[in-house]
C-alpha cells in the first residue's frame, strides 16, 4: 500500500535512496551561437530582399524626372515585365541547362579520374581545377573572347579539319556564351562530383566487375547512382548561377544574345527602371526555386553534398 500511494503522487527514491535529480533546463547556447549568422541573414539578405520587393510594385512620378518613384502597389509590374522579356527568360534557362549538362558531361570523367585513378596526383589535379578562381571572372571571360577570335587557333583548327563551316563565325555568338558559362563554373561541377565520387567503397565497384558486368554497365548501375547527391549537388551549384549570369552574355555575345541578367542589369543601371529590373528579379528568383524544387524532387535523393 505505501509503495502504491508512493506511485500514485509521483514519488520514489533512487537506488541510493536519494531524491531524483530535476529535469535539465534547456540550453540557450545554441541560440547564441545561432544569433550571428541570423543577424547576418537578417541585415544583408531579408531587409535588402524586402526593400526589393517594394521597389517592384512603385510607380513613376507623373511628370516627374528620370528615375523618380513613388510608393505604390502596382502588381501590373511583374505581368508587364515577364510579357516585355519572355524571350530573354527563355534563353538564359536554355543557355544555363546547355551549359549545365556540358559540365557534367566533362567533369564526371575529369572526378572520376581523380578521385580513382589519379593516385599521388590528386592533390595536385584538385588544385588545377580551383586554380581557375586565382584569376578575375571578368580576365577568365574576356580571355575566350581570344580564344573564339576568328584569327585563334582555335576556331582555325575546326575550320582547318572542316568540322565547321568556313563562313561560321564563332565570335559573338550563342556558342561562345554557352562555351563562357560552362568554363566559368566547371569547378562548381567537378568539386561536388569528386566529394561523392571519393566517398564510394571501391569494393563496390569491384563487386560489379565480379558479377561478369562490364565497365559501362558498372558504371551505370553501380558508380552513378552512388554518386546521384554529387550530381544534384553540381548542377545546382552550376545551374542557379548559370541562369542569372550576365557577364558572358555581355562579353561573349551580342544583343541578340542576351540574357535576362543583362536586361536586369540594363534596366537598373542603364534606363534607371528600377521596378521593372526588381520585378524581373523576383521573377526570376521565383522561377529558379520552382525548377530546383521539381528538380530535388524528381533526383529522388535527400543526400546532398
Amino acid at each position: 500500500m505505501v509503495i502504491a500511494s508512493t506511485l500514485a503522487h509521483g514519488g520514489g527514491a533512487g537506488p541510493d535512496g536519494a531524491d531524483p535529480a530535476p529535469p535539465r533546463r534547456p540550453s540557450r547556447t545554441p541560440y547564441w551561437l545561432l544569433a550571428p549568422g541570423l543577424l547576418w541573414l537578417g541585415v544583408l539578405f531579408v531587409l535588402p530582399i524586402a526593400a526589393l520587393f517594394l521597389t517592384s510594385l512603385q510607380t513613376p512620378v507623373p511628370g516627374g524626372e528620370v528615375g523618380a518613384f513613388q510608393p505604390d502597389v502596382r502588381v501590373l509590374n511583374y505581368p508587364d515585365a515577364v510579357h516585355g522579356y519572355y524571350v530573354q527568360f527563355g534563353r538564359s534557362f536554355a543557355y544555363a541547362g546547355i551549359a549545365t549538362l556540358a559540365a557534367l558531361l566533362i567533369a564526371y570523367p575529369l572526378a572520376y579520374m581523380i578521385a580513382f585513378k589519379a593516385g599521388r596526383l590528386r592533390n595536385l589535379l584538385l588544385v588545377l581545377v580551383v586554380a581557375p578562381f586565382f584569376t578575375s571572372f571578368i580576365l577568365r571571360t574576356i580571355a575566350w573572347r581570344q580564344i573564339l577570335a576568328e584569327e585563334g587557333w582555335a576556331v582555325r583548327t575546326v575550320k582547318f579539319l572542316h568540322l565547321v563551316p568556313a563562313d561560321t563565325s564563332v565570335t559573338a555568338s550563342a556558342f561562345a556564351v554557352v562555351a563562357g558559362i560552362t568554363y566559368n563554373f566547371l569547378p562548381f561541377m567537378t568539386l561536388p562530383l569528386y566529394a561523392s565520387l571519393e566517398r564510394i567503397d571501391p569494393r563496390l565497384i569491384e563487386a560489379g566487375g565480379d558479377l561478369y558486368a562490364n565497365g559501362f554497365t558498372v558504371l551505370r548501375k553501380v558508380t552513378v547512382p552512388l554518386s546521384m547527391p554529387g550530381i544534384v549537388a553540381g548542377t545546382l551549384l552550376t545551374f542557379i548561377p548559370a541562369a542569372g549570369d550576365y557577364v558572358n552574355a555581355a562579353l561573349l555575345g551580342t544583343t541578340r544574345t542576351q540574357m535576362i541578367g543583362n536586361v536586369i542589369e540594363s534596366r537598373f543601371f542603364r534606363i534607371v527602371d528600377y521596378p521593372t529590373a526588381a520585378a524581373l528579379s523576383f521573377v526570376l528568383m521565383a522561377a529558379i526555386l520552382v525548377l530546383v524544387t521539381l528538380y530535388i524532387r524528381r533526383a529522388g535523393t535527400e543526400e546532398l553534398v
